[in-house]
């Protein structure tokens, strides 16, 4: 059998690691098997243990990986978000109808948590879900408006707390009504900052326009 390049080796290993991210997430951990994560990279099972110790080992990476994506998407919206809107964009986000359905591999925040409890702390993926969750309480602390970290920290943790609860409850009672009320519930809540922003901006739009006529 012909020996595979680097780059194509490099290649199967992200085929796989997205694969398990994304299966993980929308199966949890013990819902999906190594041949089934394979197949779905489009790879043979034999190849596997040429690319990770154990199913175990996959997974921590696959939770780095799916935590880093969550990142990046955070980023990009905090670049694309109005001055001091940027924690009520996430949040929007994070609670958007798509993400309540239960087969959706949205957030690992909420996704992998209750695999992640049962597994415990020894487990290889408790450390990467535990510094996931850290950097996002710290990306949001930092978005903080209070000018006092502690203060910021421990509503950045309120804030995480809320959205993945929120989540995880709208996506357990999906097909009721309840779901949608649960999640627009959260959303109204976190971003009441936001609204009273726009309600504000629309006064002085009005204002204006109404000085201008007379």
């Amino acid at each position: 059998m012909p020996r595979v390049s680097r780059a194509q080796a490099d290649a199967n290993h992200q085929a796989i690691e997205a694969a398990a991210s994304r299966l993980f997430r929308e199966r949890g951990l013990q819902g999906v098997t190594v041949a089934e994560i394979m197949a779905d990279a489009g790879l043979t099972h034999g190849g596997f243990y040429a690319h990770y110790a154990s199913k175990d080992a996959l997974a921590a990476s696959a939770c780095e990986s799916a935590f880093a994506a969550s990142a990046d998407l955070w980023q990009h919206k905090i670049a694309a978000s109005a001055p001091g809107e940027s924690r009520e964009v996430i949040a929007e986000s994070y609670l958007r109808s798509t993400n309540c359905e239960p087969s959706v591999a949205s957030c690992p925040t909420a996704t992998l948590v209750a695999d992640v409890a049962r597994a415990g702390a020894e487990h290889p993926i408790h450390a990467a879900y535990v510094d996931g969750v850290r950097q996002q309480i710290e990306t949001l602390a930092a978005l903080g408006h209070s000018n006092d970290p502690a203060r910021d920290r421990a509503d950045a943790c309120v804030r995480l707390s809320t959205m993945m609860g929120a989540l995880l409850l709208a996506r357990a009672c999906h097909g009721d009504p309840l779901s949608a009320e649960i999640a627009s519930a959260a959303r109204a809540a976190l971003t009441t900052g936001r609204a009273r922003g726009r309600t504000k901006e629309t006064r002085v739009r009005r204002a204006k326009t109404i000085g201008g006529a007379r």
